[in-house]
């Protein structure tokens, strides 16, 4: 879609995601990882990144080649489809890709964040927000900046709060803004990267209070959920412990994403309740590495919420085999095992 979209759009064609036209088309996706697929990676991840090359573009129906970044034979299969000129046009794409493996989830905030600081600087377009969220996002953000319509217009103007939200979800920084921009003192390239961080903020706001209900009633359910077959003490010690540490971890989670987004609050009210722009402007222009963090920590939760609600849609008996209860616990822990090792590299 980004692809055909945007294929007369200059950023587009100058700064691609991948130098290989076939891999620019391509569907990536997190993949959970499931039995059959443990011998092509052989390294027992509990995640894997799934590159999908469909075989018609305008139909997605007749299928598509696909396979793993770094399974058994990956350059191979790279050098294959990729058809690449040159050698170092394949090694720009395999570096792209392996940053996008070892981020636990492809939300564009966090994705955007993490190829800058590998050195990777790719057209917006790859970053939008899609359309069907910025609908579901606009009443959400509409009562987030109505105070400062307020505080810029000296009242209540729902035409002005429209054109702003439609302006602050859009990828565009057009002259809609520029009243904003000349209030916060920002040149022109400092105001287009600060309007990204306050979109992404807006963004994980507005999912954290769309998922927090679903994850309170997730964890009620991963606590009383009753496993059945042979369970021998090994197994019942383990899942006790696994149920144990899920919980923790989400909660601990949802508390950590929580205050960081207040970290965001305090500069938006220092700019609406006390006039005072230049809070705000220098927490746009250093908030970015927190999408790291943020996305890391969404990324784990959404994932356990939205298998777990796929296992046992709602009014499910929550009944299930030891064994893959023990399975899935497994998989939830290591999500968090993952973003904890990532904040570890990074301190270190």
């Amino acid at each position: 879609m980004i692809a055909q979209t945007h294929a007369d759009d200059p950023g587009h064609l100058g700064r691609p995601l991948f130098v290989s036209p076939a891999l620019n088309t391509c569907i990536l996706l997190k993949h959970r990882v499931r039995a059959d697929d443990s011998y092509v990676l052989g390294d027992g991840r509990a995640v894997a990144t799934k590159i999908i090359i469909p075989f018609d573009s305008t139909d997605l129906k007749s299928g598509g080649r696909s396979f793993f970044v770094n399974q058994r034979g990956f350059r191979d299969l790279l050098s294959e489809i990729g058809q690449y000129r040159n050698d170092s046009g394949m090694e720009r794409d395999v570096a792209v890709l392996q940053v996008i493996a070892r981020v636990p989830s492809l939300d564009p905030f966090l994705l955007r964040e993490q190829l800058r600081g590998n050195g990777f600087t790719c057209a917006d377009c790859y970053f939008e927000i899609n359309q069907a969220d910025q609908q579901r996002m606009h009443t959400y953000v509409s009562g987030e900046v109505q105070r400062l319509i307020q505080l810029a217009a000296g009242g209540n103007d729902h035409n002005s709060t429209t054109k702003l939200v439609a302006a602050l979800l859009s990828n565009e920084v057009d002259e809609k803004l520029e009243p904003l921009r000349l209030t916060l003192g920002m040149t022109p390239s400092d105001f287009r990267e600060g309007v990204f961080s306050w979109r992404g903020f807006l963004y994980y706001k507005w999912s954290m209070e769309e998922q927090w209900p679903q994850i309170v009633r997730v964890l009620k359910e991963v606590k009383y959920v009753t496993p059945i077959g042979a369970i021998d003490n090994e197994i019942r010690t383990f899942l006790n412990q696994s149920q144990t540490t899920v919980l923790h971890r989400v909660r601990e989670g949802g508390m950590g994403v929580k205050k960081i987004l207040s970290v965001y609050d305090t500069a938006f009210e220092a700019l609406v309740s006390h006039n005072t722009p230049r809070t705000f402007r220098d927490f746009l222009q250093t908030a970015p590495h927190l999408f790291i963090d943020l996305g890391e920590k969404m990324g784990a939760i959404s994932h356990i919420v939205s298998f777990w609600r796929y296992r046992f849609p709602e009014k499910t008996r929550l009944v299930i085999d030891c064994e893959e209860l023990a399975s899935i616990f497994h998989d939830f822990n290591s999500s968090f095992a993952s973003v904890a090792s990532a904040n570890a590299t990074r301190a270190a």
